[in-house]
């Protein structure tokens, strides 16, 4: 049986510890730390390989890349989103001057509502920020419709999201931009840092020169930009975690899987849909908990977890739109979907590394919850 506090939600996958001093070792040679040096081109051209694209911007955060793909896509006025997402997708928004319109969630895989969307759609609308979750991914052929029809932009909040393929095309080819988290908590990292993807390359220069203080040139400084550069050592990390992100992907679905064996026919637990046409890369497994028909409510099942050294996550609990910072200035009742998944979605541990006895245990810990 697994000893307590030993089962986080998530545990970064990591390269063999000489693999990356390998990787690295050529940093102290060179001295050369930061500042778009030589891992980081080879790290974005892998990149543009793996995704199959040519635009690719590498940032210090995802949050960074959100931000600075709307700036640079010089916004005024309103951005239709999802409460049901992390504190970065809203606060990227608010943060550039932006008005944050909250759509509602299907209750199916938990994305944007596009049924609900147009109805939003004002003269001050000038972008929708969808949001993959879970891995799951938006109806991407709606939204586009919709966005081409009222001439909106498209940012992809594609932080969980790295290694998905819709219809044999990854996501970050999707939208005007589509925006990555490589944060250690991940389906793949690079310790910290990001990566925005697009079509059009003066948008992609602009993003390179906000992401560098508005430099242009050696002597030219033509714009204010922020300082968000990946750093040599955070490149290195992601340039050997891509080496092993297919035995990575392997490993999570195995984990995904068994938990669904365990867990598909029990009453009063809603798990993540199988979409259609979608290669997913499992990057976390939600239940959705009905108290009344599983006889246990989420929160109780939440705690019999942490007890035995489970660490599950409420998530995405409470919806950006509560947020105390935002007291005051959304309905909450506008999106009524979300409201009801985010007090019963709980994810459960899943990570590369995660063993199927780990899987087994957590069910029996969950089940027993059950009255």
């Amino acid at each position: 049986m697994t000893q307590k506090n030993t089962l986080f939600v998530t545990r970064p996958s990591m390269p063999d510890f000489d693999e990356y001093i390998k990787e690295v070792r050529d940093i102290w040679d060179s001295r050369w730390l930061t500042n778009m040096g030589a891992k980081h081109q080879t790290f974005q051209e892998a990149l543009r390989q793996y995704w199959d694209i040519d635009g690719v911007e590498l940032f210090t955060n995802g949050h960074m890349a959100l931000e600075l793909s709307l700036q640079a896509l010089n916004l005024q006025g309103e951005v239709i989103t999802t409460p049901f997402t992390f504190a970065s997708t809203t606060h990227a928004i608010v943060r550039n001057g932006l008005t944050p319109v909250f759509c509602d969630i299907a209750p199916t895989d938990f994305t944007i509502d596009v049924t609900k969307l147009e109805r939003l759609i004002t003269d001050r609308t000038s972008a929708i920020m969808p949001v993959h979750v879970y891995g799951n991914v938006c109806n991407v052929e709606e939204i586009d419709r919709i966005a081409k029809k009222y001439g909106l932009k498209v940012i992809y909040d594609a932080a969980h999201a790295f290694g998905v393929r819709y219809k044999n095309k990854s996501v970050a080819a999707l939208g005007d931009v589509s925006c990555f988290s490589f944060h250690a908590t991940k389906v793949f990292h690079t310790i910290e840092g990001g990566a925005a993807c697009f079509q059009d390359p003066e948008l992609g220069a602009e993003l390179y020169r906000l992401k560098n203080f508005g430099i242009r040139g050696p002597e030219c400084v033509d714009g204010v930009g922020a300082n968000a550069k990946m750093n040599e050592f955070c490149a290195a990390m992601g340039i050997c975690n891509l080496r092993h992100i297919d035995e990575a992907l392997t490993k999570r679905k195995a984990v995904a899987e068994r938990y669904c064996e365990l867990l598909k026919d029990v009453d009063g637990l809603q798990l993540n849909p199988v979409q259609k046409d979608v290669a997913s890369n499992y990057a976390y497994f939600p239940i959705v908990v009905d108290e009344k028909r599983f006889g246990a409510s989420r929160n109780e099942v939440f705690e019999a977890l942490a007890q035995a050294g489970i660490g599950a996550r409420k998530y995405f609990y409470p919806l950006t739109s509560t947020f105390d910072c935002f007291y005051g200035r959304y309905d909450v009742s506008a999106t009524p979907v979300a409201l009801h998944v985010s007090k019963r979605v709980l994810t459960l541990p899943l990570y590369a590394d995660l063993s199927l006895t780990d899987v087994e245990y957590i069910c029996e810990i969950l089940l027993k919850c059950r009255r």
